[in-house]
């Protein structure tokens, strides 16, 4: 769909967003007027959207949302009300869904390294499933026994990955056994085995290799007169696209169903879906603060940036897609920079954009992974506010809600 006003490559390839005969433009010329800039623009029912894509396409798999990508109540609320279940990593994490009225029996903590009180916090409020990749973590456990069930961690490199977090955790195969036979002579209960083959994971082999050599470890773990394992978490790192490449997410979990149909069928099956639950769901809007020409190009000084709602691009190794909200005109090589007084705070180079005026609005989409979650406040350069839009279900005859995260 496209929308007057947006180029036309970045409308179609994200479906720019249209709310009661309000075009996307308009709605973020009204909230620039009325909350200044920067913000950035939540739309929950794209939440919606994306949790129910990846349902449809793993039949049968519970998914718990992984917080890490962007920890904001209205997702949080969103998804809870679709049904999901949620994985954990931090205290601060477990007390957002607490206060939030998420049951504790719908979440999982999956830090493969805890501290005590890491424990005992996700246990008060009643979470019980935790992951362990190691034996040191595994003793852990002792005074807990009684309370807590774990998963396995196992490691799957995979560095063509964005972020291969096998590298920094999971276990092998050998590791695995001895995990789960030192934890029936300690009395602690092994539910199960975990892994993530890594953040924007693009082959989905990948998947069906972890999925296979775990389903080798579960039955192997069986045949040595082990307590059987009942569940297997194949992680998150289920892609999206930053460019005009689309995903089709069936087709691509096509190959990991038939692998997961290979398992005993009493292995109940979980995942752990963030960036592609969120990353399409957030819109940032910045303005031009001041402007330059420098070696041939005008530099653009925005009020967000590096330190602030793009620091993914430092911290996610992301591309962003941006472009001016009035695109039109002749196009000149250009460059976007942040607000900080940090020469890295570059946004992006060699960009083609319109002459643009002090003031003028530039707009990024994917905005949603990755990106307020590890904003910083560098150089007293506030985080930009979140504009939540279609957080509750309503009437389509109805106007959208709209609220501001304060």
């Amino acid at each position: 769909m496209s929308v007057s006003g947006f180029a036309p490559s970045v409308a179609d390839a994200f479906g720019a967003q249209t709310t009661s005969n309000t075009t996307e433009i308009e709605l973020i010329e009204s909230l620039a007027r009325r909350y200044g800039a920067p913000f950035l623009m939540l739309d929950c029912d794209i939440v919606r959207h994306q949790y129910q894509a990846l349902k449809a396409a793993l039949p049968g798999v519970e998914l718990h949302f992984a917080l890490k990508p962007l920890p904001h109540p209205a997702v949080v609320s969103t998804l809870l009300a679709e049904g999901a279940c949620f994985d954990l990593a931090t205290t601060g994490e477990v007390e957002l869904v607490r206060d939030l009225g998420v049951p504790a029996d719908k979440t999982i903590h999956t830090h493969p390294i805890k501290r005590d009180r890491d424990i005992r916090d996700a246990l008060e409020y009643g979470c019980k499933v935790f992951v362990v990749d190691n034996i040191n973590e595994l003793e852990k456990f002792i005074p807990y026994r009684d309370e807590a069930e774990l998963l396995v961690r196992l490691s799957f490199r995979n560095p063509n990955a964005v972020s291969d977090l096998s590298k920094k955790f999971g276990c092998s195969e050998e590791g695995a056994y001895a995990i789960v036979t030192r934890a029936a002579e300690l009395g602690i209960t092994i539910r199960g085995l975990s892994f993530h083959v890594g953040s924007q994971t693009l082959d989905a082999d990948k998947y069906v290799h972890a999925i296979n050599r775990c389903n080798a470890v579960i039955r192997g773990v069986a045949e040595r007169g082990l307590p059987v394992l009942k569940v297997l978490d194949i992680g998150g790192g289920f892609p999206v696209s930053y460019d005009d490449n689309t995903v089709d997410i069936d087709s691509f979990c096509a190959p990991i169903r038939s692998a997961l149909a290979e398992l005993p069928a009493a292995v109940a099956v979980i995942a752990e879906p963030g960036r592609f639950i969120v990353a399409p769901a957030m819109t940032s809007v910045a303005s031009v603060m001041g402007q330059a020409e420098r070696d041939g190009e005008t530099w653009y000084y925005l009020d967000d940036g590096i330190y602030g709602s793009f620091s993914g691009i430092l911290f996610d190794h992301g591309h962003y897609p941006v472009d001016a909200l009035y695109w039109q005109g002749e196009r000149f090589p250009s460059v976007l920079a942040g607000p900080t007084c940090d020469s890295i705070d570059v946004i992006a180079e060699k960009i083609m954009l319109p002459k643009l005026n002090n003031g003028d609005l530039i707009v990024g989409r994917m905005m949603g992974a990755y990106t307020s979650a590890t904003a910083t406040e560098f150089n007293f350069f506030r985080k930009a506010q979140i504009i939540v839009l279609n957080e509750f279900m309503h009437d389509a005859s109805l106007a959208p809600v709209v609220t501001l995260e304060v």
